[in-house]
């Protein structure tokens, strides 16, 4: 699956909206408010029909949350290769270096290239994993995205779309680190463990322990008690005073 396929699919053209309340019928801002206050009301189906709207006028808000929509089936039927459509099309429209758009343009890439990664059943996108780091390398590159960054390090550590680079994806994981993305924490600090570099290492898994979400809990708290396990006393306490310092100050 080449990238051009991903810029050139063509996207579904958005439902009839009429915007209401006096808004003018070329206003995206208006109709993005519109579905931005419908969607916090709970009125998702209105919502949906705003955001279509100014989707289609060109609102990089508007088209990354209808995308978002879709992905997580929150307020319509879920479907991912709506969702990779319009995750293209935000990727193709592109953003000013600093403008607010950029973020926009980031998480669509990261979005991209998940889809690309594992493919979408019973769609045109099929799996691709050298894509897939391509487009990952753009994000993490271009725009220091931290989820791209962790996933570059992934796709290196295990050789996954190429060649294999374990220097380098501890490379990565130390950049999303920095942000706070406690999964690359977690790997930067099982890779220390791993290479004798005891007390960085532990302090890293247990500061990442304390940060996560509950659906990463286990495999953290995994490899924190195995490095906590083969770490001596002194370096264990060593280790939780780091950790408390990586907590409140972060990782640098």
């Amino acid at each position: 699956m080449a990238l051009g396929f991903i810029l050139l699919l063509p996207v579904s053209q958005a439902a009839a909206f009429d915007p209401g309340k006096g808004q003018t019928s070329d206003d995206p801002w208006a109709a993005f408010r519109l579905g931005f206050d419908a969607y916090r009301s709970g009125d998702k189906k209105e919502a949906v029909e705003a955001y279509r709207y100014a989707a289609d006028k060109g609102h990089a808000g508007a088209q990354w949350k209808l995308a978002r929509m879709y992905a997580d089936g929150d307020g319509v039927n879920r479907n991912e290769y709506e969702a990779f459509k319009i995750f293209r099309k935000i990727v193709r429209l592109g953003a000013e270096p600093g403008s607010p758009n950029e973020s926009y343009v980031s998480d669509a890439l990261v979005a991209l290239a998940g889809y690309v990664r594992r493919g979408i059943p019973k769609s045109p996108v099929h799996s691709d994993p050298r894509l897939a780091r391509d487009l990952y390398l753009q994000a993490a590159s271009m725009f220091g995205n931290p989820e791209a960054q962790f996933e570059m390090g992934q796709m290196l550590l295990e050789g996954d779309g190429g060649r294999a680079n374990r220097k380098q994806a501890a490379r990565w994981f130390s950049l999303s680190a920095r942000k706070g993305h406690y999964k690359a924490e977690a790997m930067l600090g099982d890779l220390l463990v791993q290479d004798g570099k005891m007390v960085r290492g532990l302090a890293m898994l247990t500061a990442a322990l304390e940060r996560a979400q509950p659906g990463d809990r286990d495999w953290i708290r995994a490899r924190q008690e195995e490095a906590f396990g083969l770490a001596a006393e002194s370096d264990r306490r060593t280790a939780m005073v780091l950790a408390d310092q990586y907590l409140s100050e972060g990782y640098k």
